[in-house]
């Protein structure tokens, strides 16, 4: 800005004369603001504005047409202004206000413009959406912004001719291929699953392309060539190839949810030829979704500008939240402000002594003069309201108020209480009655907004704000009150939040005329309180505001002389005449001066936005009062108009004159309306508060005050609080206007924000204050803020109050500049402080608005707020998207917000979200509700239909990442654990006691052939089916006799220590097979056998645990013989290199003849193969002797004997749920009531049913079982309780499990099922890994054993401290402290366990409460892992390790689980101190990120709290990043309300940046028969792109 010198401190602008440097003729210069304004509102092309532009212009500047048009559409805004008028200085800083308005000044534009042409380079990976959530399903999506909400759009005005959609432009001068390329890489939004690119014959051009591609470029430089390309590449919406995958295999994840995917390693029978690239670990993958992840590391490695030094630094005791200074940061120089005087208030003789006075004065002596006109929505004039008229309505309406109206004889009102006034904003006579009619009455009129629905933004709120000022009765209109809605009785209904009340209609019929002798008080203004206006806070809680009638009427006398006003002047107002300038105007002031007020209706405004200019020209009216949002408004009409003139103006009353943005609507209205006699001088910015009433006005040219100013300031100063002109920047500055001289008879001074009340230095921008007696007096019920609002004492430096007169703050943020002139740069309302600098919500809407928005966003629809996210405000940006914007457009306007909210105000945004058209909560008259966005946004009921989350820029107050510590020696060590006083933490289950009757067995056959000797008949198994009747039983014999006919079949065909498959569906046809094979000399390996709707994911599983096992036979049913090798199984797997399958259905009864019988007990019995969570397939060895000794410990710890029934609801395939199945009850003699898990899919209550029919004590399930039984049952068990369903025969039910504890579930499911007679005691928890399958079982014995002193204590639970568990360090806390996580004892460890908890890199033992691996020894530890890669090398130290100081001697096996020891105040049985072990979680699963170690439960944990719909989640880490999937339980609209909700969650929990949300259906997180999460298999289906997700946001 040529204008600008750098002289002093701000350097006012006097503006020349407009006439002055005209070059181009009047009707050109308006034909191109015109056109101006037709491009702004996308009602032409840019090519056809270009075009018509060029046309106008050819006689003048014949060298415009040599401009290249590309350079035109990125410097639109600056080519069009400047290009026209080179010459003229003044009109450069004018025209280009030509097409801006309330939110835009020319020089922020540009400063826009050239910030994003810097950053045209870098470039962000694209969301992928399903094509469902891109059509939004809402119908109002579909529909243009609705013209009747109540919106400051340009959008709501109703305008002919509007073309919907503007030309997009397309990407020049790039082959067809990179189109593809593109639309590969970035996940074409239409591509539901699979892959973009499977190899089809539709899409078969892409995949050559795409591979030839990527053979030219290396991994990287793929990724970094695309993300180029991407940003060159503009996506034309026909040239998305043919979109074949849509029939994926999305079908199978529906049928069973237990299956495992695959098996890590080993291809899932998918067929894609797509192209591979290497990630940062090597692993081949997908192209689609890695290399948006790898585009988003690019994006991450860019240098961000310097980190901020405020670390807090997380030392474990305490978070010391240390935030220095930047040293080289602005500060104030100025000397101390001093407080600033208005004029003297002037003595005027015939000045009534209080409003009613007045009102009586012309009521009586100018009775048929007018005082308001109220217009339909048709502009027409409907009822002029005379003086006399307002004085004779008023008087009969007290009269009836205090009268006629009353409960039980008592009357309802008494002088000085409160009535609502709800009335209609085209009403403004009645309300000018019901106003004045309390006034006479002495009652308090509290005018509020009419609610329109039960729930309104923020009408709760009014609600809590009339039940605190005791409101009993609401006046209203007849019209108004038929549109209220009603309750059945037909009464007005009661609103959420409201107190009950009386509904009084005010028209004529109702109202009853006083007596000849009745006159209302006519007292001289006092103290009490006159009325109360009501004010919104920034939180959306709603305060009253007080006013005096002392001060009503000082403030009516104080405007009325800085307006000027005259006896019967003409006053335009379209403001709501409710409150604020609008009733100060419009319905106080104007009475005071017997003036005529023409009230102009919103809902006129947008049918008509010239309304208001066309009145002003028919009544010749010398004010207009109006926000800067209504004479944008009239600019975009104007064209229509042309014998209109506002040379009757003496003043144009810009209300919200403060908002630093109006000064370019003032700039724009001049440049348009200059030419209709509109004088520059007449425009007259004010600033006010609710608090404060009017602060300061520009007065009028007659008044002989000094010319207006302007002052561009650095907006980093401003951020700092300090006022710099700016000289260098250019880019990141604010142009603002003055708003006059403080108000007469007023004090102003500028004190600092935050803290004591200190003057402000002449530099430095803080809060204004006022001291004079037209000010607001309290908040209504609240004397706490009161105080701090209307009762401040500003002090000086030395620390003396400035005087001894309170100051009320107005929460208006400025300065004082030269000449007095007071400028405002912000409210308090849209303060963000960021890291401790400041930024105005209003300057970073302007910033977003600068970016061209016309085609993607809605202007005045934009919502900016700070939501606080780990101990600093955070920025989040909302908008309105048209519902015509692509996806592609609107992704790309939300990085260029980004980029230039960054590069101008230096502060990144945290989140940005676009939701459809009309959805964001509207404000009483247009604009957003703030607050009310804000909450929605928090609660995740926004439901936006695009996200861009950046914290990975905005966080920068992360601890450090840890630094692991020196590794320690023994020697340190040992003494630091005497020295801490600690006991090594080592624990061991009780002595196994001396051998019983069938202890002289070393093998579980012989057990079994004994028993059918010695018990033939006594019944071992009972199977249920679905229904809950018997499917199968067998006794000791018949088990035996099954067994023998197996071996018979086995041992002509196979050798000894041969491996065979078992194949069957959970039943006796298991165990007895597997008996057989133990006859037969045969190595038995169970296996799950293939869902027969979901093959292609449960049959490679099969093939796999065949492969590996090395079996050389499947032994199975009929059934599953069949389906083996069906046509759909040859679609999975290659049904030819099958082993030899046999079919155990129909074995001829042959006895085998000689029973095999190993040479030693250290022989191999069987192989337990199971998938970890990890997705590894790990077989491991079991012995014959480790199955005895297992069976002996579980009898021991159970106490189980023949006589003994317990049931069981686990898998029979691996772990213990095999070992429970298979084994105890043929070695102890009990019998099993075996319930198959998967029929409690079609049978939810059939576990339960069981355990109540056979009075089960000892029962045991899974988790997956437990969690079907709740949400299953949770509702049902008033119906169970009726099929006399009863659990108190439980003594304990455990649950089996290879995992942390889940406290939740286990008390939930106790909660629920106490109703049926359930201990709270009996559920317990289990706890076996691969190398010992039962390390922990808890029986907890009631009744008589508890009694008798043999009972384990209960279990215990623990409080650990969740930040020191990521140091490896366990930290005891109080239930309900911060960052607090439960921690259950996995049960009592079992007989001969010895378990020893050593550090996991030092292999030394820790002490008593130290995290570390859990080893375990005991003679039933597994023998080593069977694996057929040769890999035992790599395992070995699993099985057989020892401690590196200490006990060196002792043989342990190492769990892989982390967890510790602690002794208890608890003994056992024997007498000793019980030790508990805890365990935290498995080793393999941990994530290390920042250095610190993660449990993925307890990040999923958080995140499924974080909202209601979030049904399950899984986290798991890819190059680094930390990606969150989650499963939404709800409608596909609110899968965008998770990202920033997940995000959060995890920053404030974990301290932890999210990388990628990823939002699926449910059911689609896998999940393995124990109930454990899949989460390495997840990871594979997500970077092969097979998770077919909602939505997939890349934070940024």
């Amino acid at each position: 800005m040529a204008e600008r010198t750098s002289t002093g401190l701000l350097t006012m602008m006097l503006e020349p004369t407009p006439a002055v440097a005209m070059t181009l003729p009047a009707e050109v210069r308006e034909k191109l603001a015109e056109l101006e304004l037709e491009l702004s509102e996308g009602d032409i092309t840019q090519k056809g504005y270009e075009k018509k532009r060029g046309k106008l212009l050819a006689p003048y500047i014949p060298q415009i047409q040599g401009v290249d048009p590309s350079l035109q559409i990125d410097n639109r805004i600056q080519a069009s202004c400047q290009a026209v008028l080179p010459g003229s200085k003044h009109n450069k800083s004018r025209a280009a206000n030509t097409r801006d308005e309330r939110f835009r000044s020319d020089l922020h534009t540009e400063a826009v413009q050239a910030a994003l042409a810097k950053y045209k380079e870098r470039k962000m990976p694209m969301p992928s959406k399903r094509r469902s959530v891109l059509v939004q399903s809402s119908v109002e999506a579909c529909t243009p912004p609705d013209t009747s909400s109540a919106s400051e759009d340009e959008g709501s005005l109703r305008r002919q001719g509007r073309l919907a959609t503007s030309t997009p432009y397309q990407g020049h001068g790039h082959p067809a291929v990179e189109h593809w390329f593109n639309r590969v890489i970035q996940g074409s939004s239409t591509s539901s699953s699979a892959s973009s690119t499977s190899s089809h014959p539709g899409g078969r051009s892409v995949t050559t392309t795409n591979t030839t591609a990527h053979a030219a470029l290396n991994a990287n430089a793929a990724a970094t060539a695309l993300a180029d390309l991407m940003a060159h590449t503009q996506l034309d919406n026909h040239s998305a190839p043919p979109d074949v995958t849509g029939l994926s295999e999305r079908s199978t994840l529906h049928t069973e949810r237990p299956q495992v995917a695959s098996v890590r390693g080993v291809s899932r029978g998918y067929n894609h030829h797509t192209s591979v690239m290497e990630t940062a670990d090597g692993v081949p993958v997908n192209s689609r979704v890695s290399s948006k992840i790898q585009q988003l590391l690019n994006t991450l490695k860019r240098p961000k500008r310097p980190p901020l030094r405020e670390f807090f630094v997380d030392d474990f005791e305490e978070l010391l939240d240390v935030q220095e200074p930047d040293p080289n940061q602005p500060k104030p120089e100025g000397q101390q402000m001093s407080p600033l005087e208005g004029e003297h208030l002037g003595v005027v003789n015939k000045w009534p002594p209080s409003l009613p006075a007045a009102l009586q004065r012309w009521g009586t002596t100018q009775p048929k003069s007018p005082c308001l006109t109220a217009l339909d929505n048709a502009g027409k004039p409907v009822y002029t309201l005379t003086y006399g008229k307002l004085w004779t309505r008023s008087q009969k309406l007290a009269y009836t108020l205090l009268n006629k109206l009353s409960t039980r004889n008592e009357p309802l009102l008494m002088p000085g209480d409160r009535v609502a006034l709800v009335f209609p904003n085209n009403d403004p006579v009645m309300f000018m009655v019901a106003f004045y009619g309390c006034l006479l009455a002495e009652l308090v009129p509290v005018p509020i907004e009419v609610p329109l629905t039960r729930k309104d933004a923020g009408s709760q709120q009014i609600g809590f704000l009339l039940g605190s000022c005791g409101v009993t009765l609401a006046l209203t209109t007849d019209a108004c009150q038929k549109g209220l809605p009603k309750a059945q009785t037909g009464e007005v209904a009661t609103f959420k939040g409201w107190p009950r009340l009386l509904w009084f209609v005010t028209d004529g019929k109702h109202v009853v005329k006083p007596p000849k002798d009745w006159h209302p008080p006519i007292r001289e203004a006092s103290n009490d309180i006159a009325y109360i206006e009501y004010k919104t806070s920034k939180e959306g809680s709603t305060m009253g505001i007080t006013v005096s009638h002392s001060a009503m009427l000082a403030h009516c006398h104080a405007l009325t002389q800085a307006c000027g006003y005259t006896e019967a002047e003409t006053i335009t107002n379209v403001l709501d005449f409710k409150r604020e300038a609008g009733l100060w105007h419009g319905v106080l002031t104007s009475v005071m001066n017997r003036m005529h007020v023409i009230s102009i209706p919103y809902s006129l405004m947008k049918v008509n936005p010239l309304s208001w200019i066309q009145k002003v020209h028919t009544y010749k009216a010398r004010v207009a009062v109006v926000k800067s949002r209504d004479m944008h408004w009239s600019l975009l009409a104007q064209r229509d108009q042309r014998d209109i003139s506002l040379s009757s103006l003496r003043m144009l009353i810009v209300a919200d004159g403060a908002n630093p943005w109006s000064i370019s609507s003032c700039d724009a209205f001049l440049n348009v309306f200059q030419a209709r006699g509109l004088r520059p001088e007449v425009i007259c910015p004010c600033a006010s508060s609710s608090e404060a009433m009017t602060v300061a006005i520009r007065r009028p040219p007659e008044m002989g005050v000094p010319p207006p100013g302007k002052a561009v300031l650095s907006m980093g100063g401003l951020s700092h609080s300090v006022i710099r002109v700016d000289t260098e920047e250019k880019l990141s500055v604010l142009t603002v206007q003055d708003v006059g001289q403080v108000m007469p008879g007023a004090v102003v001074c500028v004190v600092r924000v935050e803290g004591t009340p200190y003057l402000c230095q002449t530099d430095e921008v803080g809060e204004i204050c006022v001291s004079s007696g037209s000010t607001g007096v309290a908040y209504y019920g609240l004397p706490g803020m009161t105080k701090n609002v209307f009762e401040t004492i500003p002090v000086m430096s030395s620390g003396v109050p400035i005087s001894d007169r309170p100051f009320t703050r107005t929460s208006l943020l400025g300065f004082v500049g030269p000449d007095s002139l007071v400028f405002i740069v912000g409210k308090m309302d849209g303060l963000m402080v960021v890291s401790g600098r400041r930024h105005n919500a209003d300057d970073v809407v302007a910033t977003a608005l600068a970016v061209e928005p016309m085609k993607f966003v809605y202007r005045g629809r934009i919502a900016v707020f700070s939501v606080s996210v780990l101990h600093d405000e955070r920025i989040v940006v909302v908008a309105e998207q048209r519902p015509d914007a692509s996806e592609e457009d609107s992704f790309q306007w939300m990085s260029r917000v980004l980029q230039a909210i960054d590069s101008i105000h230096q502060v990144g945004v945290y989140c940005l979200a676009l939701v459809p058209a009309n959805t964001l909560p509207k404000a009483p008259l247009g604009g957003i509700h703030i607050s009310e966005t804000k909450q929605r946004f928090l609660e995740g009921a926004l439901h936006p239909c695009n996200v861009l989350m950046c914290p990975h820029t905005c966080v920068t107050n992360l601890p450090k990442p840890r630094q692991k510590q020196p590794e320690v020696g023994p020697a340190s060590m040992i003494v630091g654990n005497l020295v801490a006083g600690k006991r090594i933490a080592q624990a061991c289950g009780r002595d196994v006691a001396q051998l019983e009757d069938n202890d002289q067995f070393l093998y579980i056959q012989d057990v079994l052939q004994w028993r059918a000797q010695a018990t033939p008949d006594h019944p071992l198994f009972l199977v249920l089916n679905a229904k809950g009747t018997v499917a199968s039983t067998a006794s000791c014999l018949q088990l035996h006799k099954r067994a023998e006919r197996v071996a018979a079949a086995l041992m002509g065909r196979l050798n000894t220590g041969d491996h065979v498959a078992l194949v069957y569906p959970p039943g006796i046809d298991l165990i007895a097979t597997f008996y057989g094979c133990l006859y037969a000399g045969c190595v038995p390996v169970t296996v799950r056998p293939p869902h027969p709707q979901n093959l292609a994911t449960t049959l490679p599983t099969v093939k796999m645990i065949v492969e590996v096992s090395k079996s050389v036979c499947i032994l199975t049913t009929q059934a599953i013989m069949k389906l083996l090798k069906s046509k759909e199984a040859a679609a999975a797997v290659d049904i030819k290199s099958w082993p030899m399958v046999l079919d155990t259905d129909d074995l001829p009864r042959k006895k085998s003849p000689q029973m095999y019988k190993p040479p030693t007990p250290e022989m191999l019995a069987y192989l337990d193969f199971s998938v970890s969570t990890t997705g590894i397939l790990a077989g491991v060895k079991m012995s014959h002797a480790a199955t005895s000794a297992l069976c002996r410990s579980i009898k021991l710890q159970c106490e189980l004997y023949p006589s003994r029934q317990i049931a069981i609801c686990l898998d029979p395939y691996c772990g213990l749920g095999f070992a429970l199945w298979c084994l105890c009850s043929v070695y102890s003699g009990h019998q099993s009531i075996l319930v198959p898990p998967l029929e409690l899919e079609s049978n939810a209550s059939l576990w339960l049913a069981a355990v109540s029919q056979y009075k089960v004590r000892v029962t045991f399930c899974s988790y997956s079982v437990m969690e079907m039984c709740t949400k299953g049952l949770g509702s049902q068990t008033e119906a169970l309780r009726l099929r006399n369903v009863n659990l108190s025969c439980v003594r304990t039910c455990m649950v089996v499990a290879e995992e942390r504890p889940r406290i939740a579930l286990t008390q939930s499911f106790s909660k629920i099922f106490k109703d049926l007679g359930l201990s709270p005691r009996a559920v317990s928890t289990t706890f076996g890994c691969r190398v010992n399958v039962a390390i922990c079982l808890q029986p907890n014995r009631l009744g008589k054993l508890a009694e008798q002193g043999t009972a384990g204590p209960d279990p215990t639970t623990v409080y650990v401290d969740m930040r020191a568990l990521r140091h490896d360090r366990v930290r005891l806390v109080e239930r309900g402290s911060p960052h607090s996580l439960p921690l259950m004892e996995s049960g009592k460890i079992l007989p001969g366990v010895k378990v020893i908890i050593a550090n996991t890199e030092t292999k030394g033992p820790l002490g008593d409460s130290h995290l570390g691996e859990v080893w375990v020894s005991s003679p039933h530890n597994a023998t080593g892992y069977y694996t057929v890669y040769g890999e035992e090398a790599l395992h070995a130290d699993h099985f057989n390790t020892k401690l590196s100081f200490g006990d060196t001697q002792t043989v342990w096996a190492r769990t892989g689980y982390l967890g510790f020891l602690r002794r208890t105040e608890l003994t056992d049985a024997s007498g000793e101190r019980h030790d508990a072990l805890y365990v935290v979680g498995s080793l393999d699963e941990t994530l290390e990120l920042r250095g610190m170690r993660y449990h993925p439960i307890d990040i999923e944990t958080s995140v499924i709290r974080s909202h209601k719909s979030i049904a399950e989640c899984a986290v798991f880490t890819w190059t680094n990043l930390l990606v969150v999937v989650v499963e939404l339980e709800g409608s596909e609209q609110e899968a965008l309300d998770l990202v920033a909700l997940v995000t959060n969650v995890v920053l404030e929990e974990h301290y932890l940046i999210v990388g990628v949300v990823v939002v699926v259906d449910p059911g689609v997180i896998p999940i393995n028969s124990r109930g454990e999460k899949q989460r390495m298999h997840l990871r594979d289906g997500f970077l092969a792109d097979q998770l077919d997700p909602i939505y997939v946001a890349y934070n940024m």
